[in-house]
């Protein structure tokens, strides 16, 4: 096994992160799009369907766009709880349920995953090593979020 195939090679494993932030802030209008296509769909987010879809737009959207930032250790784990505490109490405020907005932010992880996959980001054995690096920095995020807007929803505002 070469240097560029150890799962340890650190200038490999930076542009396999760099080329998901890039897929990631290159794609977030396509993401949103297919975000917004997804949850209107979904039976289970009723309030969604109602809700301005400029809104939403801008709001899935904002998401997509810092992902890149969150994922790559940019952002500490302070500013994702003052973030989506916020956007839990401000949900909670707007009348949705929080089911519907962790449901939501699921619907966001998944989208981006179907992304990565359908654009085979991680197309060799080395890559999907890198995946479960990637998929445990992506799933600690939402992880994150959707605790924290849980706390933001309970306390209100």
């Amino acid at each position: 096994m070469d240097s560029e195939s150890k799962p340890s090679h650190p200038a490999h494993h930076a542009s396999v992160l760099t080329r998901l932030v890039e897929l990631i802030e290159q794609n977030a209008a396509e993401l949103t799009n297919s975000w917004l296509a997804q949850m209107h769909r979904d039976a289970n987010l009723p309030t969604y369907h109602r809700f301005d879809r400029p809104e939403l737009y801008d709001r899935a959207f904002r998401v997509y766009s810092h992902l890149g930032k969150w994922i790559s250790r940019e952002t500490s784990k302070e500013e994702i709880a003052r973030d989506y505490i916020a956007l839990g109490a401000q949900r909670r405020k707007e009348g949705f349920a929080l089911s519907e907005v962790i449901q939501a932010l699921f619907l966001i992880r998944r989208t981006l995953w179907r992304k990565i996959m359908d654009e085979g980001l991680l197309d060799t054995t080395y890559d999907l090593y890198q995946a479960i690096e990637l998929n445990d920095r992506v799933t600690l995020f939402f992880d994150r979020a959707v605790f924290f807007t849980a706390v933001g929803y309970e306390r209100g505002a």
